[in-house]
């Protein structure tokens, strides 16, 4: 059995962004996504989370905005400890649970200053921590790098070549997207690149290639019973 996660990162960022999320997940591809709670359609997200209870919801974690700048001197742990803390609390007091899974807002988790404690925090609360967890990470399905767009990259016939590839067996593998409708709540480097994303993960011929390739689509919450061990970070 192949085991597939696809999450949805950005998660509030906007009112488009979380329809395009919920879409996907009522059409049976999207099984994860990832809410940042420092967004103004943050609520918006709840709300609708709340009405799709099997849809997992992680803690897509905000120390930037969206020209990369910091909100938080990441020399300060301290400082850097309390906002990643007050954001899984504001997670917890609109659930009331925890997140099923942590990453990160332009993958900061990566910075060296900040790996630590985010390993850390993972560890205190068992939660599967993005690269650090027995969940493989693909990343690929990308449209842009180096500032340059590239529709290619996030098309039909790349995303279903690129599963083909990487998908293995008696493993999980998250497929990390960010689909979206564009709106002027939310502005963003990536943008346009979200719909074509949107459109591609639609396509029904990927629903087919998961059937005939037996993969199963599961959640961050299913990771435990699918290895049968918590995973630590």
């Amino acid at each position: 059995m192949k085991y597939l996660i696809v999450n949805a990162d950005d998660f509030g960022a906007s009112r488009g962004i979380n329809r395009a999320i919920l879409e996907l997940h009522e059409l049976g591809v999207v099984t994860s996504a990832s809410l940042m709670m420092r967004m103004p359609a943050a609520g918006d997200a709840v709300r609708l989370a709340k009405a799709s209870p099997t849809l997992g919801v992680g803690l897509h974690v905000t120390l930037t905005d969206e020209d990369t700048v910091p909100s938080v001197d990441f020399d300060d742990a301290a400082s850097c400890k309390a906002a990643i803390q007050a954001q899984i609390e504001a997670f917890s007091a609109q659930f009331d649970s925890l997140p099923t899974h942590l990453d990160t807002h332009q993958n900061i988790h990566r910075d060296p200053r900040l790996t630590p404690l985010f390993k850390d925090i993972a560890r205190h609360y068992e939660l599967p921590l993005r690269e650090h967890s027995a969940v493989r990470y693909f990343s690929n399905f990308y449209g842009q790098w180096d500032g340059d767009f590239h529709p290619e990259q996030i098309g039909l016939e790349t995303l279903l070549q690129m599963l083909e590839t990487e998908l293995r067996d008696e493993s999980i593998t998250e497929l990390s997207c960010h689909p979206g409708y564009v709106g002027e709540d939310f502005v963003s480097p990536y943008h346009s690149e979200r719909e074509l994303e949107l459109h591609t993960l639609s396509n029904p011929r990927l629903r087919e290639l998961l059937r005939a390739d037996a993969v199963k689509l599961i959640s961050f919450r299913d990771v435990r019973a699918v290895t049968g061990q918590a995973l630590r970070a």
